[in-house]
């Protein structure tokens, strides 16, 4: 089990900033994002592969956020920028250990934290 924590949620307008936080007991192979809005299925937004960094976007996405990480603190970042009222969702911390499929390969994520409103208003 991978222990995740998310934190920096909130309300902001629309074409505003927001950078969330995940901290992990142990960082997964690969550490990603996921959202959920209300009705609608989960939805895989960013994805980090810790061992080198690749990066990996839904396109919905692409281009406006950017996910990062800091090994030492073992804690996962997702900046967004440029939101959109579409962007509101449940935002989930997501850890794939052991690695089974690429980073990128949404469905392969076997741990989730709790989750972090995110808000935007038109």
């Amino acid at each position: 089990q991978v222990y995740l924590v998310e934190s920096g949620g909130g309300s902001v307008q629309a074409g505003g900033s927001l950078r969330l936080t995940c901290e992990a007991d142990r960082l997964g192979d690969c550490m990603g994002w996921f959202r959920q809005a209300p009705g609608a299925e989960e939805e895989g937004v960013a994805g980090i592969y810790t061992g080198g960094s690749n990066t990996y976007y839904a396109d919905s996405v692409r281009g406006r956020f950017t996910i990062s990480q800091d090994i030492a603190k073992r804690t996962v970042y997702l900046l967004m920028d440029s939101l959109r009222p579409e962007d509101t969702a449940t935002y989930y911390c997501a850890a794939q250990e052991p690695k089974v499929a690429p980073c990128g390969d949404w469905g392969r994520y076997q741990h989730r934290g709790q989750g972090t409103q995110v808000t935007v208003s038109s």
